[in-house]
């Protein structure tokens, strides 16, 4: 009996991957990094599940060399905007999703951003690296208190949520802005208070986004949304890239529209705007907030799980495009 074919445009934490061993053929990437277009074209070439990481470009080039096997796109990552969802329905292909897993380790590394930036963490390292620390000073690398601040919150969903309960922690005014309220059992538990955007923006000290990548959220904060923060604010984005219009972030960190920001993200991975790379009131990392084991491994097993149920006939459990059951029918 032929066994199906899954490629792994990447490797991932063996957990899932044996899963997935013990039942089919799986090609696991060995390329070290981001897998050029031309090998992923190639590669793709007659599968039955394609195991896709969010730096991976899956569009209808892509399907179009995978071919008529393919029945499952599996994305190792909560979003999937890296995935043409539209063209994989047309073409009847299931796309999935690993959420929920990493909600609190990307939380817990967003706080980790928002307390370094506030409190100038990785300034004070470097200037004890550097040789520079004479003992204590009165003047010292002064930050900025979390407790009793202002937490603005773009994007309540899970994530968004998981942020308003470590700020009851620290006594925080929570403040959100999504399409929608939320139940008001949650807003009670969470004391966090639905407003509008311009609202959130001028009465946080705090800004953290957490909102997926669509249309509407492309360059979400531009140059009039920075301009609307308070001066001694802090944008923090472990979000996606280009929900912020990086360009105009380093005119307001440089022009002091803003006090400054923690990024995990960037526009246009894995490149950086060199202006960030030049400011002190700015904290970089390199889009590991999920990075914690335990989650990455639980983020293999989900995604495993995802193509086993596909490849099985059956729905799998983390299904972003529902409507493409019709097109099984």
């Amino acid at each position: 009996m032929k066994r199906f074919k899954v490629f792994v445009t990447r490797k991932i934490l063996e957990e899932g991957l044996n899963m997935l061993r013990e039942r089919y053929d799986v090609e696991v990437s060995d390329y070290d990094g981001v897998i050029p277009r031309e090998m992923l074209l190639k590669k793709v070439k007659g599968v039955d599940a394609l195991l896709s990481l969010l730096t991976d470009n899956i569009d209808a080039e892509v399907m179009d060399a995978a071919g008529p096997n393919l029945k499952i796109i599996a994305n190792y990552a909560v979003g999937y905007n890296n995935i043409d969802v539209e063209e994989a329905t047309k073409r009847g292909v299931m796309v999935t999703n690993t959420p929920g897993v990493l909600t609190e380790t990307t939380a817990d590394f967003a706080w980790t951003l928002l307390m370094a930036i506030a409190r100038r963490v990785v300034e004070a390292d470097r200037f004890v690296r550097e040789g520079k620390f004479r003992g204590w000073e009165p003047m010292l690398l002064l930050g900025t208190d979390v407790h009793g601040a202002t937490l603005g919150i773009v994007g309540f969903g899970r994530i968004g949520q998981a942020m308003a309960r470590r700020a009851l922690g620290f006594n925080m005014r929570v403040l959100y802005y999504d399409n929608s309220k939320v139940d008001e059992q949650i807003e009670k538990e969470l004391k966090a208070t639905f407003v509008d955007l311009p609202t959130l923006l001028k009465e946080s000290d705090f800004v953290t986004l957490h909102v997926p990548l669509t249309k509407q959220t492309y360059h979400l904060i531009g140059e009039k949304e920075l301009k609307m923060m308070k001066k001694g604010a802090y944008l923090i984005n472990t979000a996606r890239g280009p929900v912020v219009d990086e360009k105009a972030l380093v005119k307001a960190l440089k022009e002091g529209w803003i006090k400054g920001a923690a990024l995990d993200v960037f526009e246009n991975e894995p490149e950086i705007e060199p202006e960030l790379l030049k400011l002190d009131n700015v904290v970089l990392a390199p889009h590991i907030a999920s990075a914690s084991y335990a989650t990455r491994s639980k983020m293999s097993v989900m995604v495993a799980e995802n193509i086993i149920k596909a490849l099985s006939g059956e729905v799998p459990p983390n299904l972003v495009n529902p409507e493409v059951l019709q097109k099984k029918k």
